[in-house]
């Protein structure tokens, strides 16, 4: 019951800082450091990807059909304008495609560790704050449809940042797209929008990593390079490996968190859309500084309570 207790934590967390340029995956690599879920590592490394794709369908679901090129009730003008628009998610999700293919492995073993976390958030929230505080500031593109191709690849640049645990890949986007001049709504959903390939593809990339290159000892529990596997054993335990699988419990963790940030997707994403037209991001801001400053001072005066 208590790993259930914490599958649904972990959707909640999913659910909000998903949408709130606030970091997913750093607020959830945090609670699993504080509140550690009994699963393997190689579990964790896929759970914290996959549990995005139920945030990935409240996106769907809520703009169903602003983003359906099919649907009846568009006219010709219409359906082709979806198409454009997906065109331009789709240039826009290029850059953090091939970055996140050449950098995952550093990102898994390198830098989603607390420090990283806590700098990303400090930074960025830094960077909400200036935003928010230029004065005579426009917003030229205040439309989807006014969103160039040039626009979406600068805007797929700054999610390229998003990579970096902590960062959050909504606030990247929402801030790269701010500075290119674009309206708080538009750059939320054209964010929300990016959201779909990029999760998606990074989901696939996981699953097909875990399941099909990984070499997994179960002696060490931990996923093994190159250079500890020789002649299919572990160079350190001399125990046989095999591609990592997981119990029944870890499947049903997953799903329930999966479903749980579906639900709390929704709620989030409508509740970003409606505060964003009466105020701006410095809220935001402020809590990424003081997060990233109570996780500093964990670290220097109680760092054992990050275990994983």
């Amino acid at each position: 019951m208590i790993e259930i207790l914490k599958a649904i934590a972990q959707g909640i967390i999913q659910g909000i800082t998903e949408w709130l340029p606030i970091s997913s995956t750093g607020h959830i690599l945090l609670l699993d450091s504080i509140w550690q879920m009994d699963a393997s590592k190689a579990f964790f490394d896929v759970f914290k990807v996959i549990i995005q794709l139920g945030s990935i369908m409240a996106v769907v679901v809520l703009y169903f059909h602003k983003l359906n090129p099919f649907s009846p009730r568009k006219d010709a003008q219409e359906k082709k304008g979806t198409w454009v628009l997906w065109s331009k998610v789709l240039v826009a999700s290029v850059p953090a495609a091939i970055a996140g293919l050449a950098l995952d492995e550093l990102i898994d073993n390198t830098l989603s560790v607390p420090l990283v976390i806590a700098l990303a958030l400090i930074v960025y929230g830094i960077g909400f704050l200036w935003l928010e505080s230029r004065k005579n500031r426009t917003f030229p593109v205040n439309s989807l449809e006014a969103i160039s191709y040039r626009h979406a690849l600068g805007i797929g640049a700054f999610q390229m940042l998003a990579l970096i645990p902590g960062t959050s890949r909504s606030g990247s986007t929402i801030l790269g797209a701010s500075l290119l001049g674009t309206s708080r709504a538009v750059a939320a959903e054209f964010s929300f929008f990016m959201a779909i390939p990029v999760m998606l593809g990074a989901s696939a990339l996981k699953l097909v990593k875990c399941f099909f290159l990984d070499e997994y000892c179960a002696s060490c529990k931990a996923i093994l390079d190159g250079d500890q596997v020789a002649n299919g054993l572990c160079t350190t335990c001399h125990t046989a490996v095999s591609h990592p699988t997981f119990t029944s419990q870890e499947w049903l963790l997953l799903a329930v968190a999966t479903v749980v940030s579906f639900v709390v997707s929704l709620l989030v994403i409508r509740f970003l859309m409606a505060f964003i037209k009466k105020y701006d991001f410095k809220p935001f801001g402020w809590y990424r500084i003081a997060l990233g400053l109570v996780v500093l001072a964990v670290l220097w005066f109680a760092p054992q309570l990050f275990a994983r």
